[in-house]
């Protein structure tokens, strides 16, 4: 069995607690609103460009022994430029006003998903961040492009307003496989526990991020009702 293999093993449980939030399942079924979705294209404009620092900076604390994953880190920035940019075109396109996220905070969860990205690459090992794209990329490959179709048919929305989960839908198929052929050269039996260690915080961490949005669209159903 391929480390790999190993990895999605030991992360099954996290993995299935996430894509079984019933924002995720919504999602996936065309069930959310507009508001909904924009609130989604909004939180992951604030975690998605960090991408590219967090990249830059796994790559930069790497140990020699590890050059091989630097270039693999390379490769990957070259993949990820200027998606967050993609996000706030989706945002106009759906009407909303892309300039007010851009400027605007991430709610609690994504704050807390950045962060603890940063604190595991300098406090802990640059490793534990490939959990970070386990995640992410692994998420994406399961839901994005039923989502981006669902959401498309049940909310009227143009192409141009689902590109983020569009492309990442197709194009985290191959990164997955990428990912794969990273995760299966590490032999060190430390790298690989900080690796399955980190993945399931980032499992629990992102579903908090879709925990939150829930909590926010029955915030603003409950509002919607009161105020008619």
């Amino acid at each position: 069995m391929s480390f790999h293999d190993e990895l999605l093993i030991a992360t099954a449980a996290e993995r299935g607690a996430l894509l079984a939030l019933p924002f995720v399942q919504d999602g996936g079924a065309g069930k959310l609103s507009r508001a909904d979705y924009v609130a989604f294209l909004a939180q992951a404009y604030h975690h998605v460009k960090h991408t590219l620092p967090l990249l830059m900076a796994c790559g930069a604390k790497l140990p020699a022994r590890l050059e091989w994953l630097r270039s693999g880190m390379s490769e990957y920035i070259q993949e990820e430029t200027g998606h967050q940019e993609w996000i706030l075109n989706d945002i106009r396109c759906c009407g909303a006003d892309a300039d007010a996220v851009r400027g605007g905070r991430p709610g609690l969860a994504v704050e807390l998903l950045v962060a603890y990205a940063y604190d595991v690459i300098a406090r802990v090992s640059p490793v534990g961040f490939l959990g970070m794209v386990l995640v992410l990329e692994g998420t994406s490959t399961a839901v994005a492009s039923q989502a981006a179709a669902a959401l498309q048919r049940s909310l009227g929305l143009p192409p141009e307003a689902v590109t983020y989960l569009t492309s990442h839908g197709a194009l985290d198929v191959g990164h997955v496989q990428f990912f794969a052929s990273l995760v299966n050269r590490l032999d060190d039996a430390g790298d690989r526990a900080t690796l399955i260690d980190c993945a399931r915080v980032f499992y629990r961490l992102y579903g908090d991020v879709f925990r939150q949005l829930d909590a926010d669209r029955f915030s603003r159903r409950r509002n919607q009702a009161v105020a008619a």
